[in-house]
């Protein structure tokens, strides 16, 4: 009784949709129905079993018995797909759930085994019109896969149509604007599409994605004077837009008009409606341009001011890093000071302001600036490197020994630190006259680095 209980369930919960107490009762004798139901009953139950353990060949074995007591079942061939598909006979899989499907072809879940059949195989032609079946019950759900199916056998006619459609019932979203762009990208639907888009502008001027979508176009395929000439068409027809400045910014920067893109930059960095992301990006193309352009380092100091509010960016810091791996140090200097005014806890700045005035031989600094951190980072060993580098720099031989001693009581596991350090010590102790511990101390120092190579 137990186990007909626990069966009954199955039939409740699921998909099974037969009574095994009464199914051709008129045919058989009442012992063997009991017999039959209950020996049916128990070889289901082992299967299930079986496939959750993973040993999906037995499971089969047991479907397989099954099967012999209920041949004409769908669940059960639901069941071997399952256990096909487990086993990557895709073959065997598909032709289970295909079997499923023919005695049952309104259950959803059948179709749904025969569709992870193709998908693992890859099979996408033919998954395709499976998925098509299966929005017949969850129809934007299905058609998100759809789209993708469309794109992997390059039936980008359909995929941009679809596309289209669920941009306009469900919203847009990232993956299908990834698959639009990279149809557009083809030249086949960029003629079309920009005819479309200049006829749409003519008919509505004020409507401003129809600029932003012709620009992108036109960028795209490197039409950059029209897409320049669109872009002066929405600054004109919309004056308040800052989309059109974002464009404008980069075709300014191309012909070297620095005011005309630092006012555009302005527009950008003072908008509401653009991402931050995109502000980062027009930023970055300034901060590149000022390398080569110094005037207008008033201008980027003025872009910087922009991102005081912005927690997940510290720009100051990211335009220091740009000008130190340029080597210019004494700029990188000045911006990783003022990334240390709003975060003054950033260790990595302070080295990278320490290394900044080491590179561009400002020793006084160096040696000041080390001083000033170790008074907050007492146990940080490389600013005591640094305030002994600085020292014997500034022929300070017997201040470099002191610090190059602390701070050697501090360091951890940094063979290439420690071999500077006794470099250090070497230069300190020469210029203290003591040209044996110096020779020791350079000796130390090459072999810790010898290690390290090897």
């Amino acid at each position: 009784m137990k186990i007909k209980f626990l069966f009954s369930g199955l039939v409740l919960s699921g998909f099974l949709v037969f009574c095994p107490a009464t199914m051709h009762a008129q045919q058989q004798e009442p012992d063997e129905i009991t017999l039959t139901d209950v020996a049916f009953e128990e070889h289901f139950f082992e299967a299930l079993k079986q496939k959750g353990i993973e040993n999906y060949d037995k499971a089969l074995q047991a479907l397989q018995q099954c099967m012999e007591l209920k041949p004409e079942s769908p669940f059960l061939y639901n069941e071997v797909g399952k256990n096909q598909l487990a086993l990557k006979h895709y073959t065997d899989a598909e032709a289970a759930f295909k079997k499923a499907t023919e005695l049952d072809p309104e259950n959803r879940w059948y179709w749904q085994g025969l569709y992870d059949v193709y998908y693992a195989a890859q099979d996408w032609n033919r998954a395709i019109p499976v998925v098509q079946k299966l929005t017949k019950w969850r129809k934007e759900f299905y058609e998100e896969d759809l789209v993708s199916l469309y794109m992997y056998t390059s039936q980008f006619e359909k995929a941009l149509a679809l596309i289209d459609s669920l941009d306009e019932s469900v919203g847009q979203s990232d993956k299908r604007e990834m698959y639009r762009l990279q149809i557009m990208r083809q030249e086949r639907f960029r003629k079309p599409k920009k005819e479309m888009l200049e006829e749409a502008i003519k008919k509505n001027p004020q409507e401003e994605s129809n600029y932003l979508e012709l620009i992108f176009l036109y960028s795209e395929s490197n039409q950059e004077a029209k897409a320049e000439e669109v872009a002066k068409r929405l600054e004109k027809a919309i004056p308040d837009s800052d989309w059109a400045q974002v464009s404008l910014f980069k075709f300014h920067l191309n012909d070297n008009e620095g005011d005309k893109a630092s006012e555009s930059l302005f527009r950008v960095l003072q908008s509401e409606k653009i991402d931050l992301k995109i502000k980062h990006r027009a930023f970055n193309e300034f901060l590149i341009y000022v390398k080569n352009n110094p005037q207008y380092n008033n201008n980027l100091e003025e872009a910087i001011s922009y991102f005081d509010d912005a927690q997940e960016i510290n720009v100051p810091k990211e335009v220091g890093k740009f000008f130190y791996s340029k080597k210019d140090y004494e700029r990188a200097a000045t911006y990783f000071e003022k990334s240390l005014e709003a975060e003054t806890d950033d260790i990595e700045t302070v080295e990278l302001l320490l290394y900044s005035f080491e590179a561009s031989e400002q020793y006084k600094l160096l040696l000041e600036k080390a001083e000033y951190y170790l008074e907050l980072y007492p146990i940080h060993s490389r600013l005591y490197y640094f305030a002994g580098f600085a020292s014997n720099k500034l022929n300070q031989f017997k201040e470099a020994k002191a610090f190059l001693e602390d701070g050697l009581d501090f360091l951890v596991e940094d063979p290439e630190l420690e071999a500077g350090f006794y470099n250090q010590l070497a230069i300190a102790s020469e210029g203290l006259g003591d040209s044996k511990r110096s020779d020791s101390l350079k000796e130390r120092a090459a072999k810790l680095l010898k290690q390290k190579k090897t």
